[in-house]
């Protein structure tokens, strides 16, 4: 293990984080939940669940919860590491403070690259939703609109969330009630004999990209007021919550779907209300994953310019990216870069290729926190629960298609390339 610098050790020693321009703390644990909140939603509901289905069929159920395992050892041991370092950067700060600097690195690899195919993916749901035959049209005009709206602060972001959510749960409150109460549900579609174990782990693996909005919280934590109580309860509040309604609505479409109808489905929900009889409750779900999916693009937004922040603040990426505004208080040319390339990327990319692919940097960056919390001081619980995450989490993602787990782990041997050509370039100065 690496040993910590001076004055990183502790819960938050007065010399952390590094006297760089800082963010503005000003979010409470309410405002830490929505944010969580916004991210989970927006994608699971909306953009995992039918790829999903279509990899773990009637073992879908069950790919949800070991989704949801592996997802609770990953925010018990961001949680702990994010008390102890409440930085902008997440992971990347974790693994660089616990492990070294190449382990720091490439979690932020990892998460920038995923996370911005995250982006890409809610930008792409918005417009399969909004406009079918125009999606990538409407994707890049929901991306240039919230990194605007992200641009004007972070309060201003967890107001809008705040709302945004309200709405979704909502809609899909809606939708279970219908489907559950209508003559075309069926308990006998919950389940089925057409899977196998490689099924599960892949679906469980794309599942794994609806949780990991959680990460929002813990990249925030320059921003999070009182961040060593804070942190460790939005994580858990916001996870529960999430799994809850993820539960709830699975069942729902299954119960008139099945699993195969769900696998089939560009916009599942919406055919769910129309399959259980209500086919006037379509365009209101139609939406409500609208505004779903943007939520979720403003939270990864949020957190995918503050990894970049950080990992500018040392060089990793141009520092130009650690600048912060003086008056929005916000890291302004990092979200600007991430929302161009974003903005790209929803013109030319497909979606389902972009879950997938996501899911493996993620789980990555994920693998390393778990690393990290391994070596803090803790008793049998802290380290079994990092044990069984690190494990879930390299499992998963060796589970997912094998284009997306090859293109992933290109673009990581990419960044470990990138990693190695600094270090030699700087020892060469």
């Amino acid at each position: 293990m690496r040993t910590p610098l001076p004055g990183r050790e502790g819960v938050i020693q007065p010399g952390y984080p590094p006297p760089v321009e800082q963010l503005k703390r000003t979010l409470g644990v309410s405002d830490a939940v929505v944010v969580g909140l916004g991210a989970m939603v927006g994608a699971g509901i909306f953009a995992a669940l039918a790829p999903a289905a279509g990899a773990a069929g009637g073992a879908l159920l069950a790919a949800l919860a070991l989704a949801a395992l592996v997802a609770y050892c990953n925010a018990h041991s961001s949680a702990r590491l994010a008390a102890r370092y409440p930085a902008s950067g997440g992971t990347y700060v974790y693994g660089r403070e616990r492990l070294g600097p190449f382990w720091g690195h490439l979690a932020g690899w990892g998460f920038v690259v995923g996370k911005t195919a995250s982006c890409a993916a809610m930008a792409l749901t918005v417009g399969a939703y909004v406009w079918p035959g125009r999606q990538h049209a409407v994707a890049v005009a929901a991306v240039v609109a919230l990194t605007a709206a992200s641009y004007g602060g972070v309060q201003k972001s967890a107001r809008i969330a705040r709302v945004i959510v309200a709405a979704v749960l909502a809609v899909l409150a809606g939708v279970v009630v219908v489907c559950l109460t209508s003559g075309a549900a069926g308990a006998g579609r919950l389940s089925g004999s057409d899977w196998d174990a490689a099924g599960l782990l892949q679906g469980a693996g794309l599942l794994f990209f609806a949780f990991a909005g959680y990460a929002r919280i813990t990249t925030l934590g320059e921003e999070v007021r009182d961040p060593e109580r804070t942190i460790p309860r939005a994580v858990p509040l916001a996870l529960g919550i999430a799994l809850l309604v993820y539960a709830a609505v699975a069942v729902a479409a299954l119960s008139v779907l099945g699993a195969d109808g769900l696998a089939r489905s560009a916009a599942p929900l919406a055919d769910a209300v129309r399959a259980a009889g209500r086919p006037e409750l379509a365009p209101v779900v139609r939406v409500g994953a609208a505004l779903a999916a943007l939520g979720s693009l403003l939270a990864l937004v949020l957190g995918v310019s503050r990894t970049a922040l950080a990992m500018a603040r040392d060089g990793h990426l141009p520092r130009a990216l650690a600048a912060v505004h003086p008056r929005h208080q916000v890291p302004h040319h990092a979200e600007l870069a991430v929302g161009a390339v974003v903005a790209v990327l929803a013109a030319t990319a497909d979606l389902r290729g972009a879950i997938g692919f996501s899911s493996f940097g993620v789980l990555v960056y994920y693998a390393i926190a778990n690393a990290s919390a391994w070596t803090l001081d803790s008793g049998v619980k802290g380290r079994a629960v990092a044990a069984v995450g690190l494990s879930g989490c390299v499992v998963l993602a060796c589970a997912l298609p094998l284009a997306s787990a090859v293109a992933g782990a290109a673009v990581l041997a990419l960044g470990a390339l990138a990693y190695g050509v600094r270090s030699r370039f700087r020892s060469a100065i």
